[in-house]
């Protein structure tokens, strides 16, 4: 038996018919319209000159194509110490962490927070309004330059400088004032150069950077790509400046702060402890490196409570806050690595411990390779002097769209024949330069260690194997 459809279907279908020769009339877009539509498109006019390819675009599909040892990314290829990994099952399992956390920081990490950094610089400070947590360290850093700086002030950075500090300056409107550490003679060393000693600062050259418009100094300790770490004369130098101006603030990155190798000699310092710098300073820092968590992205900013704001004034209308059950897990993480830690006094002494024995082996493999390192006091990145390396003049010939300067720099080259030659990938520091300064980077190579002793000893092994043991 056929049942003939209601009015209402009936209607329903001669509408949907309709539609569909409506449709099927319309003029179809051509290609070329198509085309010009994707054509007419351009980015916004801040990301003139950012829109390219990055040394990192280059080097890890680089080192992929030719199965290399890639000693260029740091970030450790081992998981997260256990009771880390515990800790974020209980987060999201015990302590229900799974909601929204403040916007300002999760309370609960903020507090240890709090207690770690005022027992270090014997400070007292609101958990409430003096940190700011975010997604990494860099996030951090993004979110002060957008609410420190107004288009047209000037930020001062110390070269080889991180290649991400210079593209957020930029998006924020500010401009780049470049000064770098200028190396000594790195050509004669006997493999126990030290970074600190290596890469100087010449204040008379600093002070002259400085200007009525400056706003920032970015200062990053334990430094990358070089290992360096700011002595306490230093930064009494660089605050002594600093202070002859009123407006400017200090941005201090220190997310090695717990990766460095001599604390008795070469303690690390934080800005914000010198006599008159709290109030003008802002640390930045991160569990990733760490506790070996890169991928959890939990940064933070903590300081005065004025400058802390610029932070969580500007992260409000970006991702609000960051995830909870991460931030609720590096609290837990932060308390456990106060205890005893495999024999070690605790998880930082530990953590110190076992980046200085893989330093070593390191080390040992680049001197194998007739490179002469540059021993860093802090991170886990380590500079190596190439100058007795010859390489073939086709990779000084090539070009690439990453490449900072033309011709090729030599350090450029040099990671791109290591990588195709030899078998081990490092980072070019050159990446880290602004172009008048890329030639102070033509001999030197970053490698890290950040790599299970496996990882290392095979880069060691292609090294002897073609430099000879």
């Amino acid at each position: 038996m056929i049942v003939a459809p209601s009015a209402a279907a009936a209607d329903h279908q001669r509408a949907a018919s309709s539609y569909s020769r409506l449709f099927s009339t319309q003029q179809q877009p051509s290609r070329q319209a198509a085309e010009d539509v994707v054509g007419s498109f351009q980015l916004a006019h801040r990301l003139d000159g950012l829109e390219k390819p990055t040394v990192w675009h280059e080097f890890t599909p680089l080192s992929v194509e030719h199965g290399s040892i890639n000693l260029g990314q740091g970030f450790p290829d081992w998981d997260p110490p256990a009771f880390v990994q515990q800790a974020i099952t209980k987060s999201i399992s015990e302590r229900r962490a799974n909601q929204y956390a403040r916007s300002y920081a999760h309370l609960p990490l903020a507090k240890v927070l709090v207690e770690d950094y005022g027992k270090r610089w014997n400070v007292e400070m609101d958990p409430n309004t003096q940190v700011a947590t975010t997604v990494g360290c860099t996030q951090a850093l993004y979110c002060a330059l957008h609410g420190i700086i107004n288009p047209g002030d000037e930020v001062v950075m110390l070269e080889p400088a991180f290649d991400i500090y210079h593209s957020q300056v930029k998006m924020a409107g500010g401009t780049c004032v470049f000064v770098p550490l200028r190396p000594t003679d790195t050509t004669t060393g006997d493999g126990d150069m030290n970074a600190s000693s290596v890469f100087q600062l010449d204040m008379a050259e600093f002070e002259a950077a400085i200007t009525d418009r400056t706003k920032v100094i970015l200062l990053n300790t334990p430094h990358n790509p070089t290992g360096k770490m700011f002595s306490r004369q230093e930064l009494e130098s660089i605050a002594a400046i600093v202070q002859k101006h009123p407006n400017i603030v200090v941005i201090s990155d220190e997310v090695y702060e717990h990766i460095i190798f001599e604390p008795q000699r070469e303690p690390h310092i934080s800005m914000a402890t010198l006599p008159g710098m709290f109030e003008r300073t802002l640390t930045l820092s991160s569990s990733g490196k760490t506790f070996s968590c890169t991928g959890w992205k939990v940064g933070w900013a903590i300081g005065p409570k004025h400058l802390v704001h610029a932070v969580t004034a500007t992260n409000q209308w970006i991702v609000f806050s960051a995830p909870t059950p991460t931030q609720d897990a590096i609290a837990q993480a932060l308390i456990q690595a106060r205890e005893p830690y495999e024999g070690h006094f605790n998880y930082y002494d530990y953590i110190a411990h076992e980046y200085l024995r893989k330093r070593g082996i390191l080390q040992e493999a680049l001197m194998a390779a007739g490179m002469t390192p540059v021993l860093p006091s802090g991170s886990f990145f380590i500079m190596a002097d190439s100058s007795h390396l010859s390489i073939p003049d086709a990779y000084l010939a090539q070009e690439t769209a990453a490449m900072p300067t033309k011709p090729m720099p030599r350090d450029w080259a040099c990671c791109r024949w290591m990588t195709e030659t030899i078998g081990v990938t490092a980072i070019p520091p050159s990446a880290f330069y602004s172009a008048p300064n890329v030639p102070l980077a033509s001999n030197l190579m970053r490698f890290a260690f950040c790599k299970t002793d496996d990882t290392l000893y095979k880069a060691k092994a292609q090294l002897e194997k073609h430099f000879g043991a």
